[in-house]
């Protein structure tokens, strides 16, 4: 779920992306991912020209999903979605908390996210990802 997850990111946002996480507990692998792509991304943000915020908007089937972030260096996640007792695709969806912590602390991102719409977790998981990946490009962007 999380490699169709981070798919889905690179597609809308226009990334090549390349992760290769050591095998563990479901947990620490979708951190490690989070912190790898906040590794990966931080120069983009933060170079000469670069906007260092951006917001993305992204629909999958029923959900639609916003995601602002900024190059803050103050690693924060806000979000009102609340995904701790669904599961999708054998993910705990919460897990994608951790994910979203590691590229936060690892970039220096404030992150917010806001679930506009959506019942069904797998459609909602994608437009949180779509969004980040539409947010981070935007950040990464020259102004």
């Amino acid at each position: 779920m999380l490699d169709h997850l981070l798919l889905e990111l690179a597609e809308t946002g226009g990334f090549e992306l390349r992760l290769e996480i050591a095998p563990g507990d479901p947990e620490a692998e979708v951190g490690a991912a989070g912190t790898e792509l906040g590794e990966a991304l931080a120069p983009l943000l933060r170079a000469e020209g670069a906007a260092g915020r951006g917001f993305g908007l992204a629909p999958a089937d029923e959900a639609l999903a916003m995601v602002v972030v900024e190059a803050s260096n103050r690693p924060l996640v806000v979000t009102n979605a609340d995904l701790t007792a669904t599961r999708a695709g054998g993910l705990r969806t919460d897990l994608a908390a951790a994910f979203f912590r590691g590229l936060a602390e690892a970039a220096g991102l404030t992150i917010h996210v806001r679930l506009m719409e959506g019942e069904d977790s797998q459609h909602v998981l994608s437009a949180i990802f779509k969004a980040l990946g539409v947010a981070l490009a935007r950040a990464s962007a020259d102004r």
